[in-house]
């Protein structure tokens, strides 16, 4: 499965976006805390060269602390990268990225030289607000709908720093299946671009694999109920009430449930991917591709 969603206002902001990079010395990519590897942008790798670059996980009061440092000291690892976890009402951590930058360009901060900087990050992750924290004012509107920002603006911000606003833009196709589930869960993809029902399934079989009891927290439901997706979510709206006539389970209900109250948080502090999990699943893939591969041949 691939899902694509590239309207006309994302291919021209991918465009602008080209055009500009060569006038750019560090991008920063806000990222959501919960999937790193599923909300960062293929286009930001292809696009910034061996340009510095500062990974922001953002949202990191949503997310299991534990598994947020596990990718902090990921990305660090990457070479001309630095790592940050935040959330964006936080003025002082927001503005601690000015900092880092002098940090990554000390030569070009000592020569008092502006340091030219694109934000850059997919729809949903909290760009615009990071934004209005470190102007100091709003300057961008902020919103939680996908793609809200749509043309390019630069801002003088402090010691010396210029930033240039992105729209936030998807990628042509979203290759990764299990990304693509978990940018609908965060609610990077509107919820008409998958069924509402594979994405409560998805999340259900996650939470009871990954967070068992927070789910028998919530919900009241037993780990040895949980062996699948569906009896899972079927349980929990059995225990929520989601029923329609002959006491059957309503899914399409029990769906909304565990959906928004994943995303509002009332599951606590959850991480959708670990860096461990990233490569094991990307193994599989490449292993079923070259599978294919020998298939065409033969």
């Amino acid at each position: 499965m691939s899902i694509q969603w590239f309207p006309g206002h994302m291919h021209r902001a991918r465009k602008q976006i080209a055009e500009a990079m060569p006038n750019i010395d560090i991008i920063i990519e806000v990222l959501d805390a919960r999937l790193p590897y599923s909300s960062r942008n293929p286009l930001v790798e292809q696009l910034r060269g061996d340009k510095a670059c500062i990974k922001v996980l953002n949202k990191a009061d949503l997310a299991d602390p534990e598994k947020t440092e596990l990718w902090v000291e990921h990305f660090k690892q990457i070479e001309n990268t630095d790592a940050l976890a935040l959330t964006a009402q936080n003025r002082e951590a927001v503005l601690s990225l000015i900092d880092r930058c002098h940090a990554l360009l000390p030569k070009r901060a000592e020569a008092k030289r502006q340091i030219r900087t694109m934000i850059m990050g997919i729809p949903n992750v909290g760009k615009s607000t990071l934004i209005n924290v470190l102007a100091g004012r709003t300057v961008a509107k902020a919103g939680n709908l996908p793609a809200l920002t749509r043309h390019p603006q630069q801002i003088k911000l402090s010691q010396g720093v210029v930033l240039s606003d992105t729209p936030g833009i998807l990628w042509p196709k979203i290759e990764h299946q299990p990304s693509a589930y978990r940018l609908a869960l965060g609610g990077a993809i509107r919820d008409t671009a998958l069924d509402l029902l594979d994405v409560a399934l998805f999340a259900a079989e996650f939470m009871a694999s990954a967070y068992p009891s927070a789910l028998t927290e919530r919900y009241k439901v037993k780990e040895e109920l949980m062996t699948d997706g569906e009896k899972t979510l079927a349980e929990i709206g059995r225990r929520r009430g989601c029923l329609v006539k002959g006491g059957k389970v309503d899914l399409y209900k029990a769906a909304d449930v565990i959906l928004s109250e994943i995303r509002q948080g009332t599951l606590g502090k959850l991480t959708f991917e670990t860096p461990d999990l990233i490569e094991a699943e990307t193994a599989v893939e490449e292993s079923e591709q070259e599978g294919e591969s020998t298939e065409d041949k033969n």
